[in-house]
């Protein structure tokens, strides 16, 4: 048996080693004193020698160190009471287990891994082979103008070109000082045009008004996150204003001096054959590729956590790779292969909310309406699709239902101003069929039924649909345009119904107790459908445009935005590519997760599959400057306008209601993209005058608003009186009549062009 000795060998007066153990294993020592120091010291240290007996070896002993469970026991019975030192020691425990798991899990094998039910389980159903796929087919096709670093899980053995970065000069440093290649290759080499970084300033006497964005510019978002990353203590009062110095937008109002190069973030992509200096760069300024070592994992799939209880995935059928062509490359000033197109997706009738939605639009984006025979020849004029499924989310559509649609538009005063002929080459209405749109992504058509039952699935939160509860949408629809609620106001009784039923019928959201959920679930999935079969953005209905998108569009990676303080998604706002190998993979992804395309699940399927570069996770403060500040953060420096909570835009706090009418469109969160308003479907932008105001060309639609809103007033007694204005205007109302004076041509829109009719 081997015996363990706790001390260290004490020195004897002659030099020799002293005999610290008698023939019956018991210590000795040579006096009390030395006794004392040895116990006193040893016992007070966190770890103690043992010795083990080597098998085959009798003359040697292996020494090896162990956790001293007396000085824990100690230290727990003196500092937390003789109660409290047990659950000290469990703690340590629990701890030391997780540490050896995390090391298991890290550096073990797949096959051998064990996952402990710590957070959320795996979602991964792809190996690293078809992960890697996924990265090279996305950065060869220019969908990676980042120098962000790929995550070493993905294991690439060298640096794959990169069509969207300019190339990157060799360091100065002599090879003997550079470090050695790792093992995987964690960055792309760039292999693209130029980047010439823009200073947008309007030339006087042209600066009451900001230029626009110089057509097939791009944002540099490497910059932006430099600037506006919550994550490194960024604000979003200084985010905002890097936005707009750098995009000229404080045109008139610049009152920074000094040297802006650092906030300059829109560049042009320059074609070699185009450099003011020589085109041909020598192989020794350009970083080659290195030969990088073999990484010598036999698992291919070594450091992955498959999703628990599925096979792994066949590999993927990825389209041909797409090539990256720069703006003044192209034949036409649109791509065909990244069209640039606005979604929205929108159930039941018509309101307030998509229409100003579609206002903002026409008052930020360059679609050529200040000019009467249409855009100019090298503008890409963007399109707004709406998406309107007529009837309630679980409904069946009728035969008939693209005729009724646009019937329905017609009537509605709300609707009625976009079908002008003005705008029908950039305001498109479409109808939504769940059964078409899901049948058009190869990913899943042939599958998907398979899950029709669980088809609103949200975060895990299924909602059953039975079959016969699905009913056509053309007696709804025609019954709620009958009852269409202009003023948006919850009734008096409440008249929402409890039972589920009525959360099967509803058509949109009309206060905060009667929410159509299921809608909004069905939403959460048609961004991703619309953004891969289509290509474009997807916005959500409750968003304003605040600025052209231009350098947006140039950039032509795909995009959402980060959940407030948390590192999740929020896809309000998604810019994906037209049948992209990440569409694909979220598709097959979420075919094996029950269809769910929560935000926060997303946000789990790209982490767990280590693409989270390929979905960037931009600032909230481009799309959603006051979420922060609703979650109590960044309270000590906001920026303007200060919202407490998102209620704040539709009734704007007495101390603050002076802003919006003094300081206008211009003064709402100047630099941001969008705002997204956060719901509130049942709150009107502007109560007392809650119908379109568009001048005489909209004079019927408003007559009809006006009559469904005030219903005890005759007609022919109708007056405009400043006194029955509401004193104080909200944000909401000065934002709803800035857009509605640029359609009565009574404003320019916020670049200083009119529109022509």
């Amino acid at each position: 048996m081997a015996i363990s000795s706790y001390f260290s060998t004490p020195q004897r007066a002659n030099g020799y080693p002293e005999k610290t153990r008698l023939s019956n294993g018991l210590p000795t020592y040579s006096s009390a004193v030395q006794e004392k120091m040895n116990r006193h010291g040893r016992s007070m240290s966190w770890v103690v020698p043992v010795t083990v007996a080597i098998p085959g070896v009798r003359t040697r002993r292996l020494r090896l160190y162990m956790p001293n469970l007396s000085r824990v026991h100690h230290l727990g019975i003196s500092r937390f009471v003789r109660r409290r030192g047990p659950m000290v020691l469990c703690f340590l425990v629990i701890i030391s287990v997780f540490a050896v798991l995390s090391f298991a899990r890290r550096f073990g094998p797949e096959e051998k891994q064990w996952t402990p039910n710590f957070g959320e389980p795996s979602t991964l159903v792809f190996g690293r082979e078809d992960l890697q796929r996924i990265w090279k087919w996305e950065i060869s096709g220019g969908h990676y103008p980042s120098k962000r670093e790929i995550p070493e899980q993905i294991g690439l053995t060298e640096p794959p070109l990169n069509p969207a970065l300019p190339p990157r000069k060799a360091p100065s440093l002599p090879s003997r000082f550079r470090p050695p290649p790792g093992p995987v290759s964690t960055t792309t080499r760039g292999d693209g045009p130029r980047r010439v970084y823009l200073d947008l300033q309007g030339q006087p006497p042209g600066v009451a008004y900001p230029p626009r964005p110089v057509p097939g510019s791009v944002a540099d978002l490497d910059s932006v996150m430099d600037h506006c990353d919550f994550s490194q203590n960024k604000y979003v009062r200084d985010c905002l204003e890097v936005l707009r110095v750098g995009a000229g937008l404080d045109n008139g109002n610049h009152v920074r001096r000094g040297k802006m190069d650092e906030w300059k973030y829109i560049y042009m992509e320059q074609d070699r054959e185009n450099f003011t200096e020589p085109a041909q760069m020598s192989l020794g300024n350009v970083m080659a590729p290195r030969p990088l070592q073999s990484t010598g994992i036999q698992d291919p799939n070594a450091g992955l956590i498959k999703k628990r209880g599925v096979e792994w995935e066949a590999p993927l059928e990825l389209r041909p790779t797409l090539q990256h062509t720069p703006y003044s490359s192209l034949p036409s000033p649109c791509d065909p292969e990244n069209p640039r197109v606005f979604h929205l997706f929108w159930t039941g009738p018509f309101t307030d909310k998509p229409y100003l939605a579609l206002l903002s639009f026409l008052f930020t984006q360059n679609l050529g309406l200040h000019l009467k025979d249409g855009s100019e020849p090298n503008v890409c004029r963007p399109e707004f699709w709406l998406w309107i499924n007529p009837g309630p989310a679980a409904s069946i559509p009728n035969p008939n239902a693209l005729g009724d649609m646009f019937d329905q538009l017609k009537t509605n005063p709300w609707a009625a101003p976009f079908l002008h002929p003005r705008f029908k080459d950039v305001i498109k209405f479409k109808l939504w069929n769940t059964t078409e749109q899901l049948d058009g992504v190869p990913e899943i058509k042939n599958e998907w039924r398979e899950l029709r039952e669980t088809l609103f699935n949200s975060g895990g939160h299924i909602i059953n649909v039975p079959v016969e509860k699905q009913q056509t949408s053309s007696s709804i629809v025609e019954e709620a345009s009958n009852a269409t609620n202009v003023d948006a106001k919850p009734s008096a009784t409440g008249g929402d119904k409890s039972d589920e039923d009525d959360m099967l019928n509803r058509l949109g959201s009309k206060s905060s107790s009667s929410y159509d959920r299921l809608s909004v679930i069905l939403s959460d999935m048609a961004r991703f459908v619309l953004c891969h079969r289509f290509g474009g953005i997807y916005l959500d209905a409750d968003t304003i445009f605040l600025r052209d998108w231009e350098e947006l569009w140039g950039w032509k990676g795909a995009f959402a935005y980060r959940w407030s303080r948390l590192k999740k998604y929020n896809t309000a706002v998604l810019r994906m590519n037209k049948n992209s190998a990440l569409g694909s993979f979220l598709f097959r992804t979420a075919l094996r997760n029950g269809l769910d395309f929560h935000p926060m699940t997303v946000s789990r399927y790209t982490k767990d599959a280590h693409l989270e570069g390929l979905l960037l996770r931009l600032p909230d403060a481009l799309f959603d400057s006051a979420w922060l500040n609703t979650e109590v953060f960044q309270r000590e420096r906001p920026p303007q306008p200060y919202f407490t909570e998102f209620a704040d835009f539709f009734d704007t706090p007495a101390q603050s209601s002076a802003q919006p009418q003094a300081l206008g469109f211009d003064g709402f969160f100047r630099g941001a993209y969008s705002y997204h308003f956060h719901n509130f479907w049942w709150k009107p932008f502007d109560p007392s005058r809650n119908w379109p105001d568009l001048g005489p060309r909209f004079s019927a639609g408003e007559k009809a608003a006006r009559a469904a809103a005030m219903p005890d007033i005759d007609p022919e007694e109708w007056a405009d009186k400043v006194a029955d204005d509401k004193r104080d205007l909200d944000w909401a109302t000065v934002l709803k009549r800035t857009f509605e004076a640029y359609i009565r041509n009574e404003r320019p829109n916020m670049y200083g062009e009119w529109l022509q009719w």
